[in-house]
């Protein structure tokens, strides 16, 4: 699983990888707070421009968008349950 870190308002956070997948030509993580098998997960899209050498993710907040992502998240792993 790779850890990776984010650069947020409020300092460095750092998510685990859990998935990625790509959806209408927009890439989407799955990333998880904890290594542990309880965590805490969270999906974020990238909202780059197309000529961005940095990729910049934002958490999906519309609920319609977050459920069908979710959806594909969890037929992608089979042994996750996603709670929202």
């Amino acid at each position: 699983m790779e850890k990776i870190k984010f650069q947020t308002e409020d300092g460095i956070t750092e998510f685990y990888v859990e998935e990625q997948t790509t959806i209408a030509g927009v890439t989407y993580l799955l990333v998880s707070d904890s290594a542990e098998d309880e965590a805490n997960a969270y999906i974020l899209k990238d909202v780059s421009g197309t000529e961005s050498q940095e990729a910049c993710y934002e958490m999906v907040e519309d609920e319609d968008e977050l459920l069908a992502v979710s959806r594909v998240f969890e037929q992608m792993l089979d042994d996750v349950d996603l709670e929202m």
